[in-house]
C-alpha cells in the first residue's frame, strides 16, 4: 500500500496525496513529451524493458515529503531525437504538472535514459503479405 505522506491541513480537515498519485502524474507528464518512446522499469537483470503506456507509474520513482517531492524518471528516447532537449523538456513538464496538481514543491527531477527506441516496421510488412 502506498504511503500517504503529502498532507495539507485546513480548517475543514486534511488532504493526503499518496506517493503513487504523484508517480502517475509524473509518468503522464513525461509520456506527453515528443521524443520519449516509453518508460523503462529500470535495469532488471541488465535489460531495460519497454513498458506500455497504461501503467503510468512505471519508470517513475518518487520521494514525497510533507511539502516537497523528488522524482526520478527512467525513459527510453526515440532514435534521432536530441537527448538533452528531450530530458530538459521532460524535467520542466513533470515539475510543472506535479506542482500545479498537488501544490507540492518539486526540488528535483532526475532523468535516467535507459535506452533508444526504434520505429517498428513489422506491421507494414505484414500488410503486404499474401496468404
Amino acid at each position: 500500500m502506498a504511503e500517504e505522506r503529502a498532507e495539507q491541513k485546513n480548517t475543514i480537515g486534511s488532504i493526503r496525496i499518496a506517493d503513487e498519485v504523484v508517480g502517475i502524474i509524473a509518468g503522464l507528464a513525461a509520456t506527453e513529451i515528443e521524443g520519449i518512446a516509453g518508460m523503462s522499469g529500470g535495469i532488471a537483470g541488465g535489460i531495460a524493458e519497454m513498458l506500455g503506456r497504461k501503467n503510468f507509474a512505471k519508470g517513475v520513482k518518487v520521494e514525497v515529503g510533507e511539502k516537497e517531492a523528488a522524482v526520478d524518471l527512467y525513459i527510453i528516447v526515440k532514435y534521432g531525437t536530441r537527448i538533452p532537449d528531450v530530458a530538459i523538456t521532460a524535467q520542466e513538464n513533470v515539475k510543472t504538472a506535479i506542482e500545479n496538481m498537488t501544490g507540492l514543491s518539486v526540488v528535483e527531477v532526475n532523468v535516467h535514459v535507459q535506452g533508444v527506441g526504434f520505429e517498428d516496421e513489422a506491421p507494414e510488412e505484414e500488410v503486404h503479405r499474401v496468404h
